[in-house]
């Protein structure tokens, strides 16, 4: 799949923002499942209308980060292998 200079298209790989979000989403689902499973006192369960809001936002966050990161790997974005302008010499040629 190479363009039409020879150059192959790349894909952004760790830059793409896709698994930024992920890990960062993910990073917090960690956390409050962690905290909403091991460290939520009955009192706190009361004052959430019996839910263990933690456990259930951390689980949640944790599904939308796994399917940012499929997004990512079945839908990748293809970085250019040079950028396209007017002013390069084989256009001015023409």
């Amino acid at each position: 799949m190479a363009t039409e200079s020879g150059a192959r298209p790349r894909k952004a790989g760790a830059f793409d923002i896709r698994l930024i979000i992920a890990l960062l989403i993910g990073v917090y689902g960690i956390i409050l499942t962690i905290m909403g499973a091991a460290f939520t006192s009955d009192e706190e369960i009361a004052k959430a209308a019996g839910v263990n809001i933690n456990l259930w936002a951390g689980i949640g966050m944790l599904v939308v980060s796994a399917l940012f990161i499929i997004w990512a790997r079945v839908r990748p974005l293809v970085v250019p292998a040079e950028p396209e302008s007017d002013d390069t010499p084989a256009a001015a040629a023409e």
